[in-house]
């Protein structure tokens, strides 16, 4: 009986090492990985060209002309900023190519990166959009637009490579946006009261939701999901209130209650994603804290290297934030800073590259991300420094700057589609 009881003990504490063995291992090989691409959906935040590609010829975005991309990439990409993104700087930090632009691309690849995001895209369907009463005329490339997209080419994807199709898509890292600020830039800028615009939350949550679920179904295993920014601190909402009563934050100058909605609805998505984590625990699903990531900029902005005015635009005209709705960056007869890397804000909407590059950094290596990124494994990687330790390195190409006003040389072979 004493020896039954015994080798009973003895099977059960090798189970019990063995199960925690399991866990441990399953849950470092979800942690850790050695990404060999990036998968990108959104809005003009991650958008790398997608939106330039399917704009007409004769009605070419802003983005096409200088002074975007003026910082770094002449010509113009696309990329509405004056250089990188963020999305391009964790690229360079993976030791990856810049991820192209999908629509209008020949030769698309798990090696080259996938990138749908597309200027002015909405987490939400244009059509409920509009029953809502809610415009969005830039574009109907919506997140589920863009999910059902990628369906469709993942087989062909699939067939040009001797890998598994749910391996591949399990070694990229699948960036989530940012996505939704759309969804509530329309309503805001048409007027739309803050309790219309706040019931679009939950709805915009799961929109995202559904879209990570899907993913990971097809065998994605890392995902990268940003939250709002804080809007109250844009050139373009502060222009947008300017001449009602409201209240500004006398240490920041942003506008208090438009933050706060942000950070509700920042609030709800990691709710959201803890909630996914649970029913994926080999699942890495990753917060970027693009709020606070951001808004230390304007709390202490010389501190970061930035101006003591970084609520301003750096390309635009007009008023206390030199911006005017109507009469914006990449039109004729709208000027631009001379450094842009002094500013965080770049043209009213979106950021500098030198904000994205700090943000990349410490989304990175930092404290923006929950859980943080493992980067253990990584030993040798490309983008381990001198010191071996990761970080994306503050280099910034600053070439001489050209006049703009007009769209780069070659535009038309190799850029844009009808």
């Amino acid at each position: 009986m004493t020896t039954t009881l015994l080798m009973a003990s003895l099977i059960v504490s090798f189970l019990l090492i063995l199960y925690s063995t399991t866990i441990v291992v399953a849950s470092s090989e979800s942690r850790c990985r050695r990404y060999k691409s990036i998968i990108s959906f959104g809005d003009s935040i991650a958008d790398t060209g997608n939106y330039l590609r399917l704009s007409n010829v004769k009605n070419l975005p802003q983005a096409a002309f200088l002074p975007y991309g003026e910082s770094f990439f002449h010509p113009p990409s696309g990329r509405y900023s004056d250089g990188r993104l963020v999305i391009d700087f964790i690229a360079e930090f993976l030791g990856l190519p810049y991820v192209p632009p999908y629509f209008g691309s020949q030769n698309v690849s798990f090696n080259q990166g996938i990138n749908l995001a597309v200027y002015g895209a909405t987490a939400l369907d244009r059509a409920f959009l509009v029953k809502q009463g809610i415009k969005s005329d830039f574009t109907n490339i919506s997140l589920s637009v863009q999910l059902n997209t990628f369906k469709q080419i993942l087989p062909n994807l699939c067939a040009s490579s001797t890998r598994d199709c749910r391996e591949m898509l399990g070694d990229s890292l699948i960036l989530m946006g940012e996505i939704g600020g759309n969804d509530y830039n329309y309503p805001f800028f048409e007027g739309k009261s803050i309790n219309e615009i706040k019931e679009l939350v939950p709805l915009i949550i799961k929109a995202i939701s559904s879209a990570i679920m899907n993913l990971i179904d097809l065998g994605g295993k890392t995902f990268l999901v940003p939250g709002n920014f804080p809007i109250g601190c844009s050139a373009a909402y502060l222009t947008l209130f300017q001449t009602a009563i409201v209240e500004h934050d006398p240490f920041t100058g942003c506008i208090p209650w438009l933050n706060k909605f942000g950070e509700h609805h920042n609030e709800q998505l990691k709710i959201e994603l803890k909630q996914l984590q649970k029913l994926y625990p080999h699942v890495n699903i990753i917060y970027a804290d693009y709020y606070n990531s951001l808004y230390r900029f304007f709390q202490e902005p010389a501190k970061y290297g930035f101006k003591n005015r970084p609520l301003a635009a750096c390309c635009g005209v007009g008023g206390q934030y030199n911006f005017t709705i109507g009469k914006e960056c990449g039109e004729n007869g709208v000027s631009y800073c001379q450094n842009p890397s002094e500013y965080v804000n770049w043209d009213g909407y979106h950021l500098t590259e030198a904000t994205y590059q700090k943000m990349a950094q410490d989304l990175l290596n930092g404290p923006y991300t929950t859980p943080a990124f493992d980067w253990s494994c990584l030993g040798s990687y490309d983008s381990v420094d001198k010191d071996d330790k990761l970080v994306v390195a503050p280099v910034f190409a600053r070439k001489k700057k050209r006049k703009y006003g007009r769209v780069a040389e070659n535009w038309k072979e190799s850029w844009i589609i009808n």
